[in-house]
């Protein structure tokens, strides 16, 4: 990097001594007790008291300035979670030693990333004004999701804006990427569930076939993806189960399935479920049966404000350099990080992990990316954070 290191040598081995913790110990949302204490324990080494809990198993921390001026309030935001994945990455000293748990989409980065914030700001606290609050944000991945908390118990309240960032192992090493706009796309469930009437196999008139009347639901589904959506909406809509019958012989009385609904532009959110629950409404009675659907709001997609994001640009481009910059990511996954958002103005920033060997995606077995992203994130973070609090 083009200025001088912002971490202090100590900083920047607890900040890989947090990755390690929570690389080879991971657990699940709403499950991060160890996790949270952990980090808590660590923020007490450094000085950094009043750290509060939320969620269960969250922590925060403010950093108050000292420097003369009222300043402005930034939340940074780092998840902490793990997923129900079995790690293929026998190479990694510290890899996961807790059977079919690892942390598969870099939250392990993230909250190190966030600690290495707070550490630095704690420093640094004489020659700022204004405060950091720094999330340790739990339960990313599952039901009841972080984010949803933050909203309840009013932890933005008073805060001028939010920063969050995700590692991308589709982007190189070195590089990070953000753009004004949708970041993600909203995730909400359903459940659909379609009633018809058992028989005999060999005489399926005297039944009504619940397989056939979802057979017929998951390929009229699309048809509001294909014509009924723009292109740039960014809808998909996944069937992602599907539970029904007893035996090759019998007519099947019931079916239950599960999907998803996504879309990067939040004025589409309503209109998409209820053309679910008509369709499976529809197709149902077309076919001589009865469909019941059952729709929980999930996560806002994350909008990044233009300003935030113009700002960020100018910070990678002045403290890292132009080439490391990247545009063009699309909006695909979700994260409750969108309820920041939509409450706060925010930026989400990918930060890239792709290199020789680490190549696989987010969510898969063999994903893997080096401590080396984990300290230049860390103070490219604090370098804009600094940004916004002097604007």
């Amino acid at each position: 990097m083009k200025d001088n290191r912002i971490l202090s040598l100590v900083e920047s081995e607890a900040v890989i001594e947090l990755r390690h913790a929570m690389h080879s110990r991971p657990e699940l949302s709403n499950q991060e007790f160890e996790t949270q204490r952990t980090i808590m324990s660590i923020l007490e080494r450094f000085g950094v008291s009043g750290a509060r809990t939320f969620h269960g198993t969250g922590v925060f921390v403010d950093i108050v300035g000292k420097a003369p001026g009222k300043g402005r309030a930034i939340a940074v935001r780092g998840d902490i979670d793990a997923l129900p994945i079995q790690e293929d990455r026998p190479d990694l000293p510290f890899q996961s030693q807790v059977p079919g748990l690892m942390h598969a989409c870099g939250h392990d980065l993230h909250g190190s990333i966030a600690l290495g914030t707070a550490l630095a700001f704690h420093r640094m606290r004489d020659n700022f004004s204004g405060r950091v609050r720094v999330f340790f944000h739990p339960a990313e991945e599952a039901e009841p999701v972080g984010g949803r908390s933050i909203l309840e118990e009013s932890l933005l309240e008073g805060i001028d804006h939010a920063v969050g960032f995700h590692v991308l192992p589709d982007l190189p090493i070195g590089t990070f990427a953000a753009g004004p706009g949708a970041a993600t796309k909203s995730a909400d469930q359903f459940t659909v569930t379609i009633s018809g009437t058992t028989g005999h196999g060999a005489m399926p008139y005297k039944g009504v076939d619940a397989i056939a009347i979802a057979a017929a639901f998951v390929n009229e589904i699309q048809k509001i993806v294909s014509r009924e959506m723009s292109p740039e909406d960014g809808t998909v809509i996944t069937i992602g189960t599907i539970r029904g019958g007893e035996a090759a012989n019998i007519i099947c009385p019931s079916v239950a399935m599960e999907g998803t609904i996504r879309t990067k532009r939040p004025e589409c959110r309503e209109r998409l479920s209820q053309r679910v629950r008509d369709i499976a409404d529809g197709v149902a009675t077309l076919h001589r049966g009865a469909a019941s659907c059952v729709i929980r709001q999930g996560e806002p997609p994350v909008i990044n404000d233009t300003d935030m994001a113009a700002r960020f640009q100018k910070v990678v481009h002045e403290s890292v350099g132009p080439c490391s910059f990247r545009t063009g990511v699309p909006a695909e996954g979700s994260d409750d990080f969108g309820f920041y958002s939509q409450t706060t103005p925010s930026l989400m920033f990918w930060f890239g992990s792709r290199e020789p060997g680490k190549e696989s995606g987010l969510h898969t077995p063999t994903f893997a990316a080096s401590d080396g992203v984990l300290v230049p994130t860390t103070e490219l973070t604090i370098r804009y954070c600094l940004d916004l609090l002097n604007q």
